[in-house]
């Protein structure tokens, strides 16, 4: 069943939304056969802003907060508190291998092929900070559950950094992360901070359910 948006917080200028598994963030004028947030918004928010307010994106497969505009002078601002890189955004997500307790992984990342990206000498630089929070073994193979927090916002930049130094996130085929039965990777976008304000959202019902097939080890 399709999971519903929720909206974590609301004013005259802002929505906060938690995103589910499976919904696209903006159509970018394609015909899109997956819900879209970007359509959702849709007398929700002042009529003609582009991508109807949608600040920053996730990926179709990744669940989480998503901020959103409500209108253009918001827009204008927000846009602003992103490129300045006044936000912290930070996500959970479970690896394949034992990573170090904490690290920062600066590498370019660039466009390898269609829909993949890679680390490549011309990309644009990509950082990303990770702290450890949990271990798990599964049928002999360890996991790490880690938080990680964006300093930059490449496409796939979570995945392609982790996926480089052989930790693929769990469930993402495309980078090499072995398959979940529930067809998406294990991210997800759990914490905002900006403008003074500290947004958390939990773990989904789907990726709580997975961890419980793992056993927590020290």
């Amino acid at each position: 069943m399709e999971r519903k948006i929720e909206v974590v917080f609301e004013n005259n200028d802002l929505l906060v939304l938690n995103k589910p598994s499976g919904w696209v963030s903006t159509k970018e004028g394609r015909q899109e056969k997956n819900p879209t947030v970007e359509e959702w918004l849709v007398g929700r928010v002042e009529a003609g802003l582009p991508r109807n307010g949608v600040v920053h994106r996730l990926d179709k497969g990744t669940s989480g907060l998503l901020v959103v505009a409500k209108n253009g002078k918001s827009l204008v601002e927000m846009k602003k508190i992103f490129l300045a890189r006044r936000i912290k955004k930070v996500y959970l997500a479970l690896v394949v291998g034992e990573t170090s307790y904490e690290g920062v992984i600066e590498v370019p990342i660039g466009r390898k092929q269609f829909a993949k990206f890679g680390v490549t000498i011309d990309g644009k630089m990509a950082k990303s900070e990770f702290h450890l929070l949990k271990k798990y073994e599964r049928m002999g193979k360890k996991y790490s559950l880690i938080e990680v927090k964006l300093k930059s916002g490449r496409t796939h930049q979570i995945r392609v950094h982790l996926s480089y130094l052989g930790w693929p996130v769990v469930g993402d085929s495309l980078y090499g992360g072995e398959k979940l039965a529930i067809e998406r990777p294990f991210l997800h976008a759990s914490r905002l901070e900006f403008k003074g304000l500290k947004f958390f959202c939990k773990l989904p019902p789907e990726l709580q359910g997975v961890l419980k097939e793992y056993e927590e080890i020290s």
